[in-house]
């Protein structure tokens, strides 16, 4: 089994990347409550910190660079002793707190503020006395400290503080990191865990990002916004990030770089979005018209319940058309044909008679896909109007064509070759799974939009519904992104996608040198063309705090290649990409996984430096793993493994933040879960373990994870993909109790190497001849890393 701390922290991240987004120099904000002389330790609590945090609760006001935070924890002693601690509060780093206030259980108390060098003492302190070395992260930081007596047997004890701090702004971005990192320490998962943000600024709003959790953003007008995040039963080890844009303009524009050298590759994320006023100011605040053609599939296999979600979802979609849209059904089995022959104003009496003829719908026939996309784009010279409008359609199927054309990529070049398909936007919906994967994918893909499919015994009446609502209101249509003489490579999304209202553009891409130049970003907005221009230094060199950048773009990198692979075949050079970016940036699928035990194989990579080796020597995870990528070279159309993998590369293609991942993953590996266990069939058996989620991997259960006991606690390739950290421009991966620095891969065989026992002098010594060294002995008591062309070699006795 892994050690406790191990494996506390595994449980916090599953199915995806861990570490994404560890080491950003976050600013610190929260605390935790050490004890000195601990009772005898609880299998999975630190040493250091035997409590429970049962609630986290944050409170942060900004008004326009002011941020007022305040913070509500409550701790748990579960044990029968009474204890007395020290509430440690590691200052933000590079933040100036200009007032500072705390209650304990209803009273205020003063903390005392100790300087970095005295912290550092204490830090080195716990870390000798502990035999755990977790708090050095937080080494060369201040902290305020105060003494805490007595935490009863069996008691809670609140704790509630409130600090100010100016915020740092770059490139018209407010940059507010509040620390979650330390809740990692609570012997037990938070039973609530709940942040709010309410922003108020003088200038309009345009960008409100988190690459870090997925929030809900509710904006108040163009000058103020609620940001929140809420979680139960959770370990979080991941400091809460928020962008805040801010920009007098119609679309507000910002760009952040990240480059680890001066002579290597950088990267940039790209944010957008329309501000309020901007769209007032730009032609009214009313949303651009939008035609749309519902395209329904209506032949025999859609019968039963399906036909029936199927209409209510129509029926939904219908009645939330803007006064000023026009519509139309193509309704197709054998056949297809139009209802009206014509795009229709969404009047009353237009929608009352499409109600009626949604609800007369029958089932039966074949499905002719290639007539029924005809039928939709013969609507499309209706687009040729005095006012701009967006054309969508909303193709609904749960087959593949089998009458008349019936080659998808035929079906394709034929919707390519339309006159009128550059301007069409087709969203497909997939249910079940013996659809196309390959023709849906492409449909949408080659026409900036998207694809969802829906499962068997899933409510299809569900995500048609959200899916339109969220389409309801186009704002900025047509964009195109110009970077002057930047010399950007490698952007993703390949394709800019419209701009929906609440909705806002996130682009990676990648970068050779440092440029000054100015980031262009044209489109439509309210019928009128807007320009959008910011100056942005692309940086020759930048430290660590942007990290999650790169890294973020590695994983749409990887995303957009295993796609290649999945729908073209497999090439060495496609092979080889995804290797090197999976091992450099820890992203750790079944397929790479595959790629990584076998390239260090074949390199001859020494058995302690390996990435993977634990993994490698579990049968059925690896076995597994194979599978996975058996699948995916073999570029399986339809089926219950087309279908998960379309579902796990979009998740990668798209990926915003490591929290919107996971929440992905976790949700996709419980539907396919459900529908296994529904009976309906995913098109292979459980033991085939095909792709389903961003981490690449089917439900648990199907998988083994439930009788994960036995085999050393590995049952599935998520084990492994979870033991990989990236800190400070290094990749780490743990087999065993030991951290392995994949750098050493690299080393020359005569580079110097010192083996060092952890807490002895020498390693407090190394931590004073070497401070960046804190970072990555944090990771555990057993760690190797190279460091100023050295080799350290920690290890416990």
């Amino acid at each position: 089994m892994l050690p406790s701390r191990q494996s506390g922290f595994l449980a916090s991240l599953a199915y995806f990347i861990l570490g994404l987004l560890i080491s950003w120099g976050s600013v610190r904000a929260d605390g935790l409550i050490v004890i000195p002389h601990p009772p005898a330790p609880v299998p999975g609590h630190f040493a250091f910190a035997p409590l429970e945090v049962t609630y986290h609760k944050v409170e942060t006001s900004i008004d326009d660079q002011v941020a007022v935070t305040s913070v509500d924890q409550e701790f748990h002693n579960p044990h029968n002793a009474r204890l007395e601690g020290d509430y440690i509060f590691p200052v933000p780093a590079g933040a100036q707190i200009n007032k500072f206030a705390m209650d304990i259980d209803g009273k205020s108390v003063e903390a005392e503020l100790l300087s970095a060098d005295k912290a550092k003492t204490i830090y080195e302190d716990i870390v000798r006395k502990s035999r755990d070395p977790a708090l050095l992260e937080y080494s060369g930081r201040a902290m305020f400290r105060v003494r805490i007596f007595p935490i009863e047997p069996l008691g809670n004890k609140r704790i509630t503080l409130k600090y100010t701090q100016l915020l740092k702004s770059a490139n018209n971005l407010l940059d507010y990191h509040y620390t979650l990192n330390t809740e990692k320490y609570s012997a037990k998962p938070l039973k609530n865990l709940a942040l709010k943000i309410t922003i108020k600024s003088s200038d309009p709003l345009t960008s409100l990002y988190s690459p870090t959790h997925d929030v809900e953003i509710k904006r108040h007008g163009a000058n103020e916004a609620t940001v929140g995040f809420e979680a139960k039963e959770v370990r979080p080890d991941t400091d809460f990030h928020l962008f805040i844009g801010r920009k007098a303009a119609a679309v507000g524009l910002s760009v952040l770089t990240y480059k680890p050298d001066a002579d290597k590759e950088g990267y940039f994320v790209l944010l957008a979005s329309p501000t309020t006023a901007g769209a007032a100011g730009a032609g009214g605040a009313k949303p651009m018209p939008k035609d749309v053609v519902f395209v329904m599939d209506t032949s025999g296999s859609m019968s039963g319940v399906k036909l029936t979600q199927a209409q209510k979802a129509l029926s939904f979609c219908v009645n939330s058309l803007n006064p000023q849209d026009r519509f139309d059904i193509v309704r197709f089995s054998t056949e297809a044909e139009s209802f009206y022959k014509g795009l229709m104003n969404a009047n009353d009496d237009y929608r009352k008679k499409a109600l009626e003829y949604i609800d007369n719908m029958k089932a039966g026939g074949g499905t002719a896909i290639k007539d029924a996309l005809a039928a939709a784009f013969n609507e499309t010279p209706a687009l040729k109007t005095d006012v701009p409008r967006l054309f969508m359609l909303v193709f609904i199927t749960d087959g593949q064509p089998t009458v008349g054309e019936q080659d998808p990529d035929r079906i394709l070049a034929s919707v390519k070759d339309n006159p009128f398909a550059k301007n069409v936007r087709i969203f497909c919906f997939g249910v079940g799974t013996d659809v196309n994967t390959k023709l849906l994918d492409q449909l949408a893909e080659q026409s900036r939009a998207s694809t969802q499919y829906v499962l068997p015994n899933e409510d299809l009446e569900l995500p048609i519904s959200n899916f339109f609502a969220k389409v309801q209101d186009p704002v900025l249509t047509g964009l195109k992104l110009d970077l002057g003489g930047i010399h950007a490579t490698k952007l993703y999304p390949r394709e800019l996608p419209d701009l929906f209202k609440g909705d806002q553009l996130v682009v990676f891409g990648a970068y050779d040198k440092e440029a000054h130049n100015a980031a262009v970003l044209t489109g439509t907005m309210n019928g009128q063309p807007v320009t959008v221009a910011q100056d942005v230094l692309f940086a020759s060199q930048t430290d660590n705090t942007r990290e999650w950048i790169g890294k973020l773009w590695a994983v749409r990198r990887i995303g957009y290649l295993l796609d290649e692979i999945r729908l073209h075949g497999e090439s060495k050079e496609l092979k080889d990409e995804v290797t090197d970016l999976a091992r450099r940036w820890g992203v750790v699928t079944p397929y790479t996984a595959m790629l990584i035990i076998e390239d260090e194989k074949t390199r001859g990579v020494a058995t302690e430096s390996r990435s993977l080796r634990d993994m490698d020597s579990d049968g059925r995870a690896s076995g597994n793993a194979a599978a996975n990528r058996d699948t995916l070279r073999g570029g399986a159309t339809s089926g219950g493994s087309a279908v998960s993998g379309s579902m796990n590369l979009s998740g990668y293609k798209a990926a915003q933040s490591v929290d919107s991942v996971q929440k992905a993953a976790e949700q996709q590996d419980k539907r396919l879960q459900m529908a296994e266990q529904g009976g309906a069939g995913l098109g292979r058996s459980k033991a085939s373990a095909a792709p389903a989620a961003p981490g690449g991997w089917v439900g648990a259960a199907a998988n083994g994870l439930a009788d994960s006991k036995s085999d050393h606690g590995y049952k599935v390739v998520t084990n492994y993909a979870q033991q990989n950290r990236v800190i400070a421009r290094k990749t780490f991966y743990l087999n065993a109790s030991q951290w392995t620095d994949q750098a050493l891969q690299q080393a020359a065989a005569n580079t110097p190497r010192q083996r060092i026992v952890f807490a002895s002098d020498e390693y407090f010594e190394l931590l004073k001849q070497q401070p960046e060294s804190a970072q990555y002995l944090a990771l555990g008591n057993n760690v190797t890393f190279m460091l100023q062309n050295k080799i350290y070699e920690v290890v416990e006795k």
